[in-house]
């Protein structure tokens, strides 16, 4: 039996893949799966643009509104979920259309990731623990940052759990908690007979999109969905406090900068972001890429994909 179909749809953010995605799955009866990191929480709809029902057009979506802020969240369970989401959407002879902006987590579910967890040592997390109320969560960072800097770069200093956990592997397998590897065995066989698509445009044009939409967060009630998350106990140490969206209007709302300073550091690091994305994702050759700005209607770019796949989306 062949493996299953997939297509996987991703660029930077703001590009228009979500109404892409949606256009798409109504013309060959697919199911989208959110490839965003950040979506899954719930609470925190404006700030990581989450389609609403309405722009959903009735086309379900998956790994949205899955977790609360506060629960814990990896690429290895992105990775586990999703693949079982796919498999249900192709048993119902429906077509899974992944569609998203994080770059590892998409790979890591189209190509071939070992993401073994490595077992929990009680004695060394309670003697980090320890450690960690002598000294303080700084101390313990510190010490991260010399033996995995990428891990400290992403882990907020606060976020003692985090913290333990990533020294804790360190510390009993020798191995960095950043380092995901990617299975590179040319005898593994394909996971997907994978249709892998990315929307591009301009660089000035993307950044005047973005600036567009980090307004209308404001406007549709960003700082209030931030000043509810903290009343509701959330900080910025949790991981999806740290997101883009919601750092910068959280040290808006502790009096640290004034809310158009806040405005102006949120479209600043979202156009990095962006950036970042782009790059992350010219680096595979695999994408076939589509010019945004060359076409009228995001409908047509969704059209065109579909007729590649005319006739092939029969499970063989």
């Amino acid at each position: 039996m062949k493996p299953p179909f997939l297509i996987v749809i991703v660029g930077p953010t703001a590009v228009g893949k979500t109404e892409v995605g949606i256009e798409l799955a109504k013309l060959i009866d697919g199911e989208v799966i959110s490839g965003d990191s950040m979506q899954v929480y719930r609470g925190m709809d404006i700030g990581t643009a989450k389609p609403t029902k309405e722009e959903m057009q009735g086309i379900p979506h998956y790994m949205i509104d899955i977790l609360n802020p506060d629960e814990e969240f990896s690429v290895a369970l992105f990775q586990k979920m999703v693949e079982n989401y796919i498999k249900r959407i192709y048993d119902k002879g429906k077509v899974p259309i992944l569609v998203g902006g994080t770059g590892l987590y998409i790979r890591s579910v189209i190509d071939h990731y070992d993401f073994t967890p490595v077992a929990v040592d009680p004695s060394l997390r309670e003697k980090l623990k320890e450690e960690a109320e002598m000294f303080g969560s700084a101390s313990l960072h510190r010490k991260l940052q010399q033996v995995d800097p990428k891990a400290a770069e992403k882990i907020h200093p606060n976020d003692m759990r985090r913290i333990i956990r990533a020294l804790e592997v360190y510390l009993s397998s020798g191995r960095q908690i950043s380092s995901f590897h990617r299975l590179e065995d040319e005898s593994l066989p394909p996971k997907y007979r994978l249709g892998y698509y990315g929307l591009t445009m301009q660089r000035h044009n993307l950044y005047r999109r973005i600036e567009e939409r980090v307004d209308k967060m404001i406007e549709k009630g960003l700082i209030e969905e931030v000043r509810c998350l903290l009343k509701k106990g959330y900080h910025e140490g949790m991981v999806s406090m740290q997101g883009i969206g919601y750092k910068e209007i959280i040290g808006y709302l502790r009096g640290e900068y004034t809310l158009e300073d806040a405005v102006q550091l949120l479209k600043r690091n979202t156009r990095r972001f962006a950036k970042r994305q782009l790059t992350w994702f010219r680096r595979d050759a695999r994408i076939k890429w589509f010019d945004v700005e060359a076409y009228s209607f995001t409908s047509e770019i969704a059209r065109e994909i579909a007729m590649q796949f005319e006739g092939q989306f029969i499970k063989t």
